[in-house]
């Protein structure tokens, strides 16, 4: 798409706010891409850039490794400025299955926003699909869309470390499908984050139970064909032990881990007057996943901070206090 160039100018609102803020960005609303938008190398593209607030900016990406367009919500630290030529250490935080608002969901449900206003560090939530458990689809051999490892990976890096400030420098944490997304990404590419943490997550995808689990959630997603993840976890269990962290441990050596679980029991973050949350008989289940994905981590000789906190639902307001919790390892593995 093209478009006439036109000289603008900074609107004196967005001036203002960068005096506060150290952030100087265009007024909220939405900005079509330029006319040479920020590229990956396999073409995935920059369509549209949104400035929700004088902080958060969400970007529209054209992805050839998901055949669609998706999205990517940033929290700019205080000093951003695109294209200045500074790089900034970055934390991605991924989203759980099934999330109606995707992407979205940390700011609209936790304080995260508020809570890294004061931190030296790009916040980082793309869009991981309802249930694209961070990975690319097997689709009986045929492969192709979606691969939501290479979106993030490869695809949202480039264009972020390319357009938007952000640096070598990461840590990764996620909740449920995204705290398995969160080891899978840290165990699949050592290194490359220096380190993760899994908030009520279901790490161990082989481990009794997760494989039929996960084929509901899919089918309830409405994926209602076995096996398009990655193949039938048995008859094809390497292809599953392959995207299994649990049984990857020794590629997590040396990456920052923290780990954490309620026990499903209604806890001090429940809302003692209202109806029994959901998500009790969740949570359980993320203690046992998570405490056996622990034990195969001390077993191996990696190095992991746990906190199995006792009373607490697979619900948002335990997800923000694991956030709050686990920062100092999260800022360590960024080197802040």
């Amino acid at each position: 798409m093209t478009r006439t160039r036109q000289r603008r100018r900074v609107p004196i609102r967005a001036l203002v706010a960068a005096l506060f803020t150290g952030v100087l960005v265009p007024a909220t609303g939405d900005t079509a891409a330029s006319a040479a938008p920020v590229t990956a190398d396999d073409g995935a593209k920059v369509t549209k850039e949104t400035w929700v607030d004088q902080r958060t900016l969400d970007l529209e990406i054209q992805s050839p490794a998901l055949g669609a367009k998706a999205s990517v919500r940033l929290l700019v630290p205080s000093g951003w400025a695109k294209n200045s030529g500074q790089s900034w250490p970055n934390l991605w935080l991924l989203h759980g299955c099934c999330e109606v608002a995707d992407y979205q969901s940390w700011t609209k449900f936790t304080d995260v926003e508020q809570f890294t206003a004061d931190k030296p560090a790009m916040i980082v939530m793309p869009s991981g699909g309802k249930i694209g458990m961070y990975s690319e689809w097997w689709n009986y051999g045929l492969f192709g869309v979606p691969d939501w490892r290479k979106f993030h990976l490869t695809e949202v890096k480039q264009i972020l470390e390319r357009g938007y400030g952000a640096g070598d420098r990461r840590s990764i944490a996620g909740l449920s499908m995204g705290g398995y997304g969160a080891m899978e990404y840290a165990s699949r590419v050592p290194g490359m984050f220096g380190a993760a943490a899994s908030y009520s997550g279901a790490v161990d995808v082989l481990a009794p139970g997760i494989p039929e689990v996960t084929q509901l959630n899919m089918i309830n997603q409405g994926f209602f064909v076995w096996g398009v993840l990655w193949g039938d976890p048995w008859s094809q269990r390497a292809r599953w032990m392959d995207h299994n962290p649990a049984d990857k441990v020794d590629k997590l050596r040396g990456t920052k881990l923290y780990v954490s679980s309620g026990d499903g029991k209604t806890g001090p973050l429940d809302d003692p007057a209202g109806p029994p949350p959901a998500g009790a008989l969740l949570e359980d289940v993320a203690l046992g996943n998570s405490r056996g994905f622990v034990g195969k981590l001390q077993q191996g000789g990696v190095p992991v901070t746990v906190d199995f906190y006792g009373a607490g639902t697979h619900t948002w307001p335990y997800w923000q206090f694991a956030l709050h919790r686990s920062w100092p390892v999260l800022a360590s593995g960024m080197g802040i």
